[in-house]
């Protein structure tokens, strides 16, 4: 059974029967548990473990307080608070980036582990045939890619509303979409898209632009350059641990030019379309889904006694 998510219809979240998430875990027998989210479910988990003492670990994915702050009049504080709580038992906050870790700490977090994260390297790639099954066949270079959930929270209007050269394109579906799509006509909505219809969009694409100010992590910046495309972005939480500062990465012994993070979003997009498509590409091959996996599974709390293949429930 699900509900929609208070301030967020569009999300679902999924409800707990009492007794049943017990159940289940109890009938599993884990050596290790991790929770995911902090919806109902997660707190049914969380509940659990602390009524039988089971260990646990959990991961920060989302900045839930700020998007429910910005559809509700709920104080971003006590949303932070909420999460402070649900958090605190944790053997460990897994966080995707740095930076993160330095906002959660500094709104009382503690225990916080990196966890990053990877791109398929072999579906998202370079050089694939043009979407014209999506995208029509003489549009007007450069195309200007934007893949994201339609939402107020990604920003997106701040990418549409500039008036660039070339083509502006949306891949995505969400609740701001119908209202986006009538103000700016001359921007193209595909729609939501996967597989290799989403990694053909991509590879079409000249630069990648991620408005959003809230994520904090954006995969989607990680695909973009698996398919040999630079990102252009806001000097955010994000896009500062993926494409750094200068617009050269945060990989020590890989410094080149992948993109551009600026205040003023056409100036990113100005500096990401020198960028050279074999730098991005290789530069996204250093992130794999394996070391991501490794990383994850060494911060799982697991007894000593346990043996190696130790069952895991998420």
């Amino acid at each position: 059974m699900t509900i929609p998510c208070p301030s967020y219809a569009d999300i679902r979240l999924a409800l707990a029967r009492p007794g049943r998430m017990g159940a289940m875990i109890s009938d599993f027998a884990p050596d290790a548990l991790h929770i995911a989210t902090e919806g109902p479910i997660g707190w049914a988990a969380r509940r659990w473990c602390l009524r039988h003492d089971l260990p646990f670990t959990t991961a920060w994915h989302t900045n839930f307080p700020d998007y429910v702050a910005l559809r509700s009049p709920i104080p971003e504080r006590w949303l932070y608070g909420a999460m402070r709580r649900f958090h605190a038992p944790s053997a460990g906050i897994m966080v995707a980036t740095p930076t993160v870790a330095r906002k959660l700490r500094s709104k009382g977090f503690g225990n916080i582990r990196p966890w990053s994260r990877g791109v398929d390297t072999a579906l998202f790639r370079p050089h694939l045939p043009y979407p014209d099954d999506l995208l029509p066949a003489d549009l007007p270079r450069p195309l200007h890619l934007c893949v994201g959930r339609v939402a107020v929270e990604k920003n997106i209007e701040a990418f549409l509303s500039l008036d660039l050269p070339g083509s502006q394109i949306v891949v995505g579906d969400g609740p701001a979409r119908a209202a986006l799509s009538a103000r700016y006509p001359r921007a193209i909505f595909t729609g939501s898209q996967s597989g290799e219809a989403l990694a053909r969009l991509y590879a079409a694409a000249d630069v990648f632009v991620f408005p959003s100010r809230t994520d904090t992590f954006g995969l989607v910046m990680l695909e973009a350059l698996a398919s040999g495309v630079p990102v252009a972005a806001f000097p955010v939480e994000g896009p500062l641990d993926v494409i750094g500062a200068d617009g050269r990465g945060v990989i020590p012994d890989y410094h080149v030019l992948i993109g551009g993070l600026d205040d003023d979003l056409r100036t990113a997009i100005s500096r990401a379309l020198t960028a050279r498509p074999e730098d991005c590409r290789r530069y996204a091959e250093a992130f794999s889904w394996q070391a991501s996996a490794h990383q994850f599974l060494s911060h799982l709390y697991v007894p000593a006694e346990m043996p190696d293949q130790a069952a895991l429930v998420a």
